[in-house]
């Protein structure tokens, strides 16, 4: 229950953030990318903070010797740059570039009941299921 408790406070306190910040309005993700006219550079402020956050934070829990919530740290197991990784890299960046949202601001954007991001988080739910199944299928 703890671990439920923490991952929603957390989850609670990304989502509060990215609400803040407005990167739940794709027309503020859009304006950052649109260099060439007229350029937003709020994501920019909002990448540097989250980024130093996550370092310093990083450092800080690693430097523990062991996670204050978990009975061990959940390290990426592979580093392998595959075909995989590179697709949904592109695919997730054309989504982006295209309609402005990603998984997280999508999520928390749900709350403000948009019905474009309601259709996202469902078409994304859709992407993942069907990827699902294809790596089943595969698997046989």
């Amino acid at each position: 229950m703890r671990g439920f408790l923490v991952g929603l406070i957390s989850g609670g306190l990304f989502g509060g953030g990215l609400v803040l910040s407005e990167m739940v309005n794709p027309a503020r993700v859009l304006g950052f990318l649109n260099v060439f006219g007229t350029w937003d550079p709020r994501l920019a402020f909002v990448l540097a903070g989250a980024v130093t956050v996550a370092f310093v934070g990083r450092r800080l829990v690693i430097g523990r010797g062991e996670p204050l919530f978990e009975g061990r740290f959940h390290e990426p197991t592979s580093r392998t740059v595959d075909a995989p990784l590179l697709l949904g890299a592109a695919i997730f960046g054309v989504g982006w570039g295209l309609v402005g949202l990603c998984p997280g601001p999508a999520l928390a954007g749900l709350a403000m009941g948009q019905p474009e991001t309601l259709a996202f988080v469902v078409a994304m739910a859709a992407g993942m299921i069907v990827v699902r199944w294809v790596r089943h299928i595969q698997k046989r």
